[in-house]
């Protein structure tokens, strides 16, 4: 019975998230869509509500610091509605008397987004915008421990949508107590799924039925090459290791790093909190850091004096410990450290030149993390085209602090965002970070053009000079 019961709420979300969007859609204008957008980053971005949320976030799962979630919640934010703003999302968006084609674009209708606890505000708030400048209405699936900040987040939005006459039927979420019934549902009968976090849930969704977008895993890994700018290099890296206490899926977990500057770059790490600790502890840390073969929820996430208390390690860090390096040579299952550690823990790689660097690379991604990201720290800009032709990787982000740069950044020309498709790598459909395009559907008109026909010996001429007729 409880199942049915399930059902049925869902349905009945669902329904209303139908009804809402109809009458969105219907009268509507770019204009419409625009403020509707800005009245939801405006409920996440208002100073008092952005502290008050990251603090409930902290506070009901435990993950990350306050002070980084309101950056994030406000970075994160600003960054998306500068990339949709301009954007045609309503009506004619092309025409082009070349190829006869007017594009239109539509919403897709309801979108079913499931999101994590490590960005229980920032996430939602990037699909929400995303979907309602789209035209769309959006029902929300948080994680057991993200509900709290959910709930906190749409009352913001609603109390916003008031102020402009938006029905609140557009944005929902799925009640507590979140089920898996619950969240399936939604999958099955929702028009576009949208799945961040669990990769079981990102299966669940591409088996669903529903034309799904899921995001990969990540397991960022960085070269560290004998021409990088060390102090540069390792200041970026301990400011994208620490951020959040490491909850992002862009957060450095392995550095690889050229023999001739490995001792120069431990150097400069120590300088800034970056202990270097060696094989040794290896198995000390890892007994500790998993517990029966899952991370140790009272090491993910956690500031430095928790995790060095969790790891038993404050006789052997330093006080000033702001995150740590474990030396190590293993890849695969049997070596945890070569994994996404979610934690202000990095596993250190030494390698012989530049090219055994791109090899552990790669063997890194192909045990975990594949489609994802990498990054380099070098002076040599052709080195990072080199990995992006041959490293299994949708990203290569140079000289940059990778968990800033990755999601977009306001210094490179990424799309904004805090869900990043990993391609075939990762059993992705995208291989880009989410955005607005992505909740569009665009339907082309097509009318006739003069005739644009090749004659066969036009196609094959240059062919047939090599193999012949």
């Amino acid at each position: 019975m409880s199942e049915q019961n399930d059902t049925q709420i869902v349905d009945q979300i669902v329904a209303n998230a139908r009804k809402a969007q109809a009458k969105f859609e219907n009268g509507a204008c770019q204009n419409r869509y625009d403020q509707a957008a800005l009245a939801v980053g405006w409920a996440i971005m208002q100073p008092d509500r952005n502290r008050e949320m990251a603090e409930l976030a902290v506070q009901t799962t435990g993950l990350g610091n306050v002070p980084d979630k309101i950056t994030k919640n406000h970075r994160k934010t600003l960054g998306l509605l500068r990339d949709v703003l301009k954007a045609k999302t309503f009506g004619i968006i092309s025409d082009d008397p070349a190829t006869g084609i007017t594009e239109i674009a539509r919403p897709i209708g309801v979108i079913g987004a499931v999101v994590p606890s490590t960005n229980p505000i920032a996430t939602p708030a990037n699909n929400i915008i995303n979907a309602i400048k789209c035209g769309n209405a959006i029902v929300l699936s948080p994680s057991p421990k993200g509900i709290a900040g959910c709930k906190r987040l749409i009352g913001y939005i609603h109390a916003e949508f008031d102020k402009i006459g938006v029905d609140h039927d557009l944005v929902q979420m799925i009640p507590a107590p979140g089920t898996k019934d619950k969240t399936q549902r939604m999958l099955e009968i929702t028009d576009l799924v949208v799945v961040t976090g669990s990769q079981n849930n990102v299966r669940r969704a591409y088996t669903s039925g529903t034309p799904a977008i899921g995001v990969g895993a990540g397991n960022v890994t960085v070269i560290i090459d004998e021409t990088a700018d060390l102090a540069a290099a390792a200041a970026k890296i301990a400011a994208s290791k620490t951020f959040d206490n490491a909850t992002s899926c862009s957060s450095e977990n392995s550095l690889i790093v050229v023999d001739s500057v490995y001792d120069a770059f431990v150097a400069e790490l120590a300088k800034i909190g970056g202990t270097t600790v060696g094989t040794d502890l290896e198995p000390h840390i890892v007994g500790r850091l998993w517990q029966k073969g899952h991370l140790a929820k009272n090491a993910i996430a956690q500031d430095a004096d928790v995790l060095i208390q969790t790891l038993a390690l404050e006789d052997k860090v330093p006080t000033s410990t702001k995150f740590i390096c474990v030396e190590t040579k293993g890849i695969g299952p049997d070596y945890p450290l070569s994994g996404e550690k979610l934690s202000r823990v990095a596993a250190l790689y030494r390698a012989s030149d530049f090219a055994e660097a791109t090899k552990i690379a790669a063997n890194m991604l192909n045990h975990y993390g594949a489609g994802h990201s990498v990054g380099i720290h070098t002076g040599l800009p052709a080195r990072a085209v080199e990995m992006g032709h041959t490293l299994p990787t949708c990203r290569v982000i140079v000289n940059q602090a990778h968990c800033f740069a990755t999601g977009g950044s306001f210094n490179n020309g990424l799309p904004f965002s805090l869900s990043m498709g990993c391609g075939s790598w990762g059993g992705n459909s995208i291989d880009e970070n989410l955005h607005w395009k992505h909740f569009l559907n665009i339907t082309k008109v097509v009318r006739e053009i003069p005739t644009n026909e090749p004659s066969v010996d036009e196609v094959f001429s240059d062919y047939w000079k090599v193999a012949g007729k």
